[in-house]
């Protein structure tokens, strides 16, 4: 029996750092509210690097809800798609270099975006993950929440619903 030799590491990562690089300037918004991702393995973590045009109130001062629940929403829908991508990255399947070019895949459509608000998000960097938790051939749910300083603190959780692109078109 004949193994395939294995990629080199680095290889490996510029493949996945590219993927996911690629996935992330697909979303516009995401650059405009300052969110990028770190990756480790296969799990995402969005950061959002405060700036002062995310404060919604400057007398307490406070993150505006609706850059939360964007942050969110971004952070659940890149993780969906990460998940959806991981195994044709993986295996080839998928061309990074068409991705690089700006051929993505479609993104999955939000159906409904449930945000708990549960403290006050203050003036400094933001952090949040998503977890899949249904994905079929025609929808998804997936979980998220936001946290500052301490990942036992959450500042706002998040349920959405999407519906998955379709493979055949």
């Amino acid at each position: 029996m004949i193994r395939k030799t294995p990629e080199p590491v680095q290889v490996v990562k510029q493949r996945r750092d590219t993927a996911l690089s690629a996935l992330v300037e697909g979303v516009p918004y995401a650059q405009f509210l300052g969110i990028s991702f770190d990756r480790r393995g296969d799990e995402l973590t969005a950061v959002l690097k405060y700036d002062e045009k995310l404060i919604g109130n400057p007398l307490l001062p406070a993150l505006h809800g609706g850059v939360t629940a964007a942050f969110l929403e971004v952070t659940a829908i890149i993780g969906l798609s990460w998940a959806m991508l991981w195994e044709g990255i993986e295996t080839g399947r998928i061309d990074v270099a068409t991705l690089e070019k700006g051929t993505l895949p479609r993104l999955p459509k939000t159906i409904d975006f449930t945000t708990d608000f549960l403290r006050s998000g203050l003036p400094r960097d933001g952090y949040a993950r998503a977890h899949v938790t249904r994905s079929g051939r025609r929808y998804a749910s997936v979980n998220a929440y936001a946290w500052q300083d301490n990942r036992d603190r959450p500042i706002a959780q998040a349920t959405g619903h999407f519906l998955m692109p379709r493979t055949d078109v």
